[in-house]
């Protein structure tokens, strides 16, 4: 075998693509917009991608492509987006295309029994077994039983705010809160300002750091959502181990995103509690590394990469990339 190895991890708000050599250099890196089908559509998602691999490829052969890409949560899905790209001169038969969900895991860990749980503007979870078995869910919203991140923290912050100012809820700090924090004069004013569509409530999820600070102040409003969205957690968490039939083995948890990397005290520490409670004999683990090493050394290892390569790649792509990183960005025109 001979050529570049390509990996992608496409997310919501951004879309990060490598190429190393099948020795484990970093040759090239670059960030592009967020990717995710839910939100920027197939075509769109698809056009992300491809600027951004031929960006990294260049005019190289190219060995092996993974794409983990957020929002494939169902087998269609991924059949979709294998059908829609390809066409694209990079594409091939061993082309892997799956959830970004599966290159956080691996970033976070190498165990093969291990569990990784995210939480950003949503949340999500993967488990896997040795032999192969995963535990997936669909993360569709509230239809498929979802709850938190940083876009159901702030509907739910909003809908307690929208309460308290009718009368129907308790008080919460949250109501100036959320109203200073989106510049509007009135939670009233924000709420008619969304139906009638002057602003998107994907706004929402910027309210969830307003959420642990009125946590933090003492409100009782903010912090029972605090304490729900580790419920939460620990409950894709306890799903993902009893599923796989894991119980009693020191499962690594791998937890990631935005909201969890936020550090909050209240938050780690009911995640910590409640997991002792239902698992004791997993340990968590906070992920801190950017998911495209993850998804690096996946597509290294489906073309036969060793442990001595792996360690290489590892340390390239970290010492390159991360979630603060500068990169050059291409946009879906990008040739």
């Amino acid at each position: 075998m001979s050529g570049l190895v390509v990996a992608v991890d496409g997310g919501r708000s951004k879309t990060d693509a490598v190429a190393l050599t099948l020795e484990g250099d970093l040759v090239a890196h670059r960030r592009g917009p967020g990717s995710s089908p839910h939100f920027e559509g197939l075509a769109e998602s698809v056009a992300i991608v491809d600027g951004l691999v031929r960006a990294v490829a260049g005019d190289a052969a190219i060995a092996q492509v993974d794409l983990y890409v957020s929002g494939l949560d169902l087998p269609i899905e991924v059949e979709r987006y294998l059908a829609a790209i390809a066409a694209q001169a990079w594409s091939s038969s061993s082309t892997f295309v799956g959830n970004d969900l599966y290159a956080l895991l691996r970033a976070g860990t190498d165990e093969p029994d291990a569990v990784a749980v995210v939480c950003g503007t949503g949340v999500n979870a993967i488990g896997v077994r040795a032999d192969g078995a995963d535990a997936r869910f669909p993360a569709l919203g509230p239809i498929s039983g979802d709850w938190g991140g940083g876009s159901g923290l702030g509907e739910e912050a909003l809908w307690h705010a929208a309460r308290d100012v009718d009368g129907r809820g308790p008080r919460t700090a949250l109501t100036t809160a959320i109203a200073e924090r989106l510049a509007v004069p009135s939670v009233t004013a924000l709420i008619e300002d969304l139906h009638f569509g002057r602003r998107d409530a994907g706004e929402l999820a910027a309210l969830a750091p307003v959420v642990f600070e009125a946590a933090r102040a003492g409100d009782i409003v903010a912090g029972s959502l605090v304490d729900r969205q580790a419920e939460e957690i620990v409950a894709f968490a306890r799903a993902c181990i009893t599923r796989l039939g894991l119980q009693g083995h020191p499962v690594p948890v791998v937890l990631g995103g935005g909201i969890v990397r936020s550090g909050d005290e209240r938050l780690l520490g009911a995640i910590a509690t409640g997991l002792a409670a239902e698992a004791p004999a997993a340990r968590i683990e906070i992920f801190d590394s950017a998911p495209i090493v993850g998804a690096a050394l996946l597509a290294l290892g489906r073309a036969g990469a060793d442990a001595e390569v792996l360690r290489r790649a590892r340390e390239a792509v970290m010492a390159t990339v991360n979630d603060d990183a500068t990169a050059p960005v291409v946009t879906a025109a990008a040739g």
